[in-house]
């Protein structure tokens, strides 16, 4: 895991319409998070341990290989598993940070415009690759495949008008909602839908092949 320590502030853009549209500051107090998304090897020695349900993407061989990022998880089974590596979701902010840095970029590997060197996107590849095939694509912090592969889980209950009473301090999202909200493009996603501010909301039961995660959890001081 990569431990991120906090600096001053850092801007979050919206760019979907109504009250989470402008930008605000956040501070974030320090946590680590994953430097790649969770793998099917992780995720199968996690069933074998646990018993748990095999992931929708296990049934399609395209998704099924060791070092893609395990797909078809709902978040409840996503959240279970980072509890048995005792850690958690990202919270949105935290996601949007690791890919951020401290620069106003917009995407993780700065201004420049996404091509197939840099991420899995545009139903290119039509299925997921390796964790960390992209080099040239991670952020300034080192992690890999936040735009592209595949769009991720984090904490946050979906709320439109949150970012209007939203916390500047460590802003945890809404305490309830009806969606969960993913971050980060997929390898099905266009240009447009891979940049750091895109953002979706789906039930907490969709198991689709095009969603992942990856953990994260408090520094200790």
């Amino acid at each position: 895991m990569l431990e991120l320590r906090p600096h001053d502030l850092f801007n979050t853009d919206r760019h979907t319409l109504g009250p989470e549209n402008p930008a605000h500051e956040v501070y974030l107090d320090s946590f680590y998070i994953d430097i790649y998304e969770v793998t099917n090897e992780a995720y199968a020695k996690f069933i074998k341990e646990t018993d748990g349900k095999e992931p929708r993407g296990w049934s399609n061989p395209k998704f099924k290989e060791p070092q893609q990022p395990v797909v078809g998880v709902s978040w409840k089974e996503a959240v279970t598993f980072c509890k048995w590596q005792n850690k958690r979701l990202p919270t949105e902010a935290e996601w949007e940070k690791a890919g951020r840095g401290k620069q106003h970029v917009i995407y993780p590997w700065g201004n420049t415009q996404p091509d197939s060197s840099k991420l899995n996107y545009n139903n290119e590849t039509k299925m997921t690759t390796a964790v960390g095939s992209f080099e040239s694509g991670k952020s300034s912090y080192g992690v890999y495949d936040l735009s592209g592969n595949a769009s991720e889980w984090v904490n946050d209950w979906h709320f439109p008008e949150y970012y209007l009473f939203s916390p500047k301090e460590n802003p945890p999202g809404p305490e309830k909602g009806q969606y969960k909200i993913i971050r980060g493009g997929s390898w099905r996603n266009k240009a447009e839908g891979v940049d750091l501010v895109y953002r979706n909301a789906t039930t907490p039961k969709n198991r689709s092949l095009a969603i992942g995660f990856r953990c994260a959890r408090k520094a200790t001081p």
